[in-house]
């Protein structure tokens, strides 16, 4: 009988949780010199999701690097959601994923099934994506990791950054908030297995449908919800297209079950890191304080916040209603006349 073996006990992180916070990366980036380049469409200086150079005027790549400690006990389950998660970032410029590189990191004590397991997992949901793994990097470490690195295809005239927001966009995002809290409160086995398991398996599934429905109206800007949380993600499209921000936190999908744990305190280190870096930029209104510590909170393999034209909004949130784990819309985009650049309402 093979061993079992809990991943998370083996990591002091979880998930995208484990990211540096975006005020420390900002502070370690900056000074930093940049080499232009005029086919580097998009660079590191740009907080955006992914890399983008122009090879020739119908293709640019598209290049990503992700990787995390365990989120989730089972290593299939943690390799699919590691790779969900990676794949993500080309799917937020409008591309397509490719090829993959597997990043590993493995304790000796762990069973060479599990890292089997690991491995099945990102290679299903990358050929899943259409995409291909072509080699990869491992090495041994006192904690798993894993991940991937992405590249995909893009036309150049095409590519979608957080920086295209524009006044009068409609703000849609494809997935529910809350896995940070709901992650958190699994490891000291208060969450209900159906629900974190409907958690695992929104995490594990790709934004390929949100991407395909996407490229097909009027978008302006894009970027996914991951370790920053909406509010530091929405932040950094807000300050990219020097706009503000309103979202609806009535139409945000959060569950209940996160809302009543952030109530306990029941948080994860991430959604403090968030609060810190975001909250400077954000007008609260009246919002409940459970409410304010899920839209911190830190998402692993989170889904696509779009910003579309108005005249688009309606047929491409019908399309995406069909189509992704939770179609919600969140919010609206205006012009920037100074002060907070997010409100709550």
């Amino acid at each position: 009988m093979e061993q079992e073996i809990k991943l998370t006990k083996l990591a002091n992180c979880a998930g995208c949780g484990a990211k540096v916070g975006a005020g420390v990366l900002a502070q370690l980036l900056e000074g930093l010199p940049v080499h232009r380049d005029p086919n580097l469409l998009v660079g590191f200086d740009k907080s955006d999701d992914a890399a983008v150079y122009r090879v020739s005027d119908e293709l640019a790549l598209v290049q990503t690097v992700d990787f995390f400690p365990p989120i989730a006990d089972a290593p299939y389950l943690f390799g699919q959601i590691a790779a969900a998660n990676a794949l993500s970032d080309v799917y937020a410029m409008g591309g397509e994923p490719k090829t993959a590189l597997n990043l590993l990191c493995v304790p000796k004590s762990m069973p060479d099934h599990a890292v089997q397991d690991i491995l099945r997992g990102g290679y299903d949901k990358v050929y899943e994506a259409g995409a291909v793994i072509a080699g990869g990097h491992s090495i041994l470490d006192e904690e798993p990791k894993y991940g991937l690195c992405v590249t995909g295809f893009v036309h150049p005239d095409k590519v979608l950054t957080n920086a295209g927001a524009q006044p009068g966009d409609v703000l849609l995002l494809t997935k529910p908030l809350g896995a940070g809290i709901l992650t958190t409160a699994s490891k000291a086995d208060l969450c209900p297995e159906d629900v974190l398991a409907g958690v695992f398996a929104r995490m594990a599934t790709l934004n390929k449908a949100a991407r395909d429905a996407m490229v097909q109206y009027r978008v302006h800007a894009c970027t996914d919800v991951t370790g920053f949380g909406l509010l530091g993600h929405a932040l950094e499209l807000a300050q990219g297209g020097d706009v503000h921000l309103t979202i609806d936190t009535n139409a945000v999908d959060i569950p209940s079950e996160a809302l009543e744990f952030a109530r306990m305190g029941v948080l994860p280190e991430g959604m403090y890191r968030n609060r810190r870096y975001a909250e400077p930029f954000v007008d609260p209104g009246d919002t409940p304080l459970e409410v304010q510590d899920a839209l911190y909170d830190p998402q692993t393999s989170g889904g696509l916040l779009i910003a579309v034209h108005p005249e688009d909004a309606d047929a491409l949130f019908a399309g995406l209603q069909k189509t992704v784990p939770s179609a919600q819309r969140v919010g609206t985009v205006e012009s920037y006349s100074g002060g907070a650049r997010i409100s709550l309402r």
